[in-house]
């Protein structure tokens, strides 16, 4: 088996697109187990201004990063104009994080990826809150999870600890950007790469092994 880390964050439009392309990937090759890891690129409340210097201002810059992202995605699914409209503040990342882990707390990985992506269309379609809980609970019973116990595990300070495990790890690899592939521990793959250039990686992948 190849063992494939898939760091990304909630907030990350190209993350959006690689997600399906990762998806077909383990399709395809079923010696491929992918185990999704938390990256934030918003970690605090006040990430946004700290970074660009204004909400309004990262809002404006990051909707652009969405407007680039959405012509790499293969089915166009970003709506960074309707985004523009929206009142509230643009989100921050650990909400979001805290909601894939307490799935995956409750059905492994395949879960986390599933309220991964669930959380995505919410944020980068819907162009809804995700920093709202009542919008991610909801994204949590729209992938068939226990509610309430992942309601439970969501406030849990085990969880919050589990998302940190992620964030070291991604420091421990030299990660400063998402969405980042790792295989086996030590063959990264960045960006929101095409179809092809998953296969091809894997199969370097595989003849190192």
């Amino acid at each position: 088996m190849i063992r494939v880390e898939f760091f990304h964050d909630v907030l990350c439009a190209w993350c959006y697109a690689l997600s399906p392309r990762v998806r077909r990937l383990v399709e395809e090759h079923p010696d491929v187990v992918v185990e999704h890891r938390c990256f934030a690129l918003a970690p605090t409340p006040d990430a946004i201004v700290a970074i660009f210097g204004s909400k309004e201002a990262g809002k404006a810059e990051i909707l652009e990063h969405w407007r680039a992202a959405n012509r790499n995605d293969d089915q166009h699914r970003i709506r960074a104009d309707l985004m523009a409209t929206r009142p509230f503040d643009y989100p921050w990342s650990m909400p979001g994080l805290k909601a894939c882990k307490a799935a995956e707390v409750q059905g492994g990985h395949p879960a986390h990826g599933d309220m991964f992506d669930r959380v995505q269309r919410a944020h980068l379609t819907e162009c809804r809150n995700i920093a709202d809980f009542d919008v991610l609970r909801e994204c949590a019973k729209d992938v068939g999870l226990d509610v309430s116990r992942w309601e439970r595990d969501y406030h849990s300070p085990e969880v919050q600890e589990l998302v940190e495990r992620d964030l070291a790890r991604a420091r421990i690899y030299g990660i400063t950007g998402v969405p980042t592939l790792v295989a086996e521990g030590r063959h990264t793959l960045v960006g929101a790469q095409p179809y092809h250039r998953l296969v091809r990686w894997l199969e370097e992948v595989r003849a190192r092994a």
